[in-house]
């Protein structure tokens, strides 16, 4: 299988790269074909310019292989930090360009934008891992868990992809290394179920 790994956070020492290298390694280890785009490291723009956003617009050849690449993969991974009940803004930006009319979903004939588009990512399934320094329980409780609402329903599901899941770890800031350790086991493991 064809498989997009995208990374968001800016410090390459961060446990959000250290899962990103877990599941790169499960993913080589099954012998997929894996497309990573680190997208602070390759320093991605997230700015959306008024001329992309019509559905034929001509696209810069970077936005253009991104969408390409989503177009045809048969799994996405999305790895990131919890800011504000958000993605960071260069991930945000991300799928502001990448995830666009055309590529990820349609409105379908005399449909002009008012109703539930149709989705168009053939991905299979898609996996979310995020780290937080807000307790699960009051991420949902108090919040809404707006990240599980934004992934899976607001992306995924409206782009068509059948199955989803997103795993939060945390708090960061006071974990153990061995609690550490143990997250980059569920990684490779969550990885695994989805993409053996």
């Amino acid at each position: 299988m064809k498989i997009s790994v995208i990374l968001a956070h800016p410090d390459p020492g961060s446990f959000n790269h250290a899962m990103a290298v877990a599941a790169l390694e499960t993913l080589h280890h099954n012998r997929h074909e894996v497309l990573f785009h680190d997208l602070y490291a390759e320093k991605f723009d997230p700015l959306l310019p008024v001329w992309e956003i019509s559905k034929d617009a001509s696209l810069p050849p970077s936005i253009a292989r991104h969408c390409q690449e989503i177009s045809e993969v048969d799994g996405i991974i999305i790895i990131h930090p919890n800011w504000w009940g958000q993605p960071p803004a260069i991930l945000k930006g991300w799928v502001d360009r990448v995830i666009r009319p055309g590529v990820a979903y349609e409105f379908l004939e005399e449909d002009n934008g008012e109703g539930v588009p149709n989705g168009l990512l053939k991905a299979k399934a898609a996996l979310v891992f995020n780290t937080s320094n807000t307790e699960a329980r009051r991420e949902k409780e108090v919040f809404g868990d707006p990240l599980e609402t934004l992934w899976k329903n607001c992306i995924f599901g409206l782009c068509g992809i059948p199955a989803f899941h997103r795993t939060m770890f945390g708090v960061m800031v006071v974990s153990s290394d061995q609690q550490r350790k143990a997250w980059l086991e569920q990684v490779r493991q969550t990885v695994q179920d989805h993409f053996p």
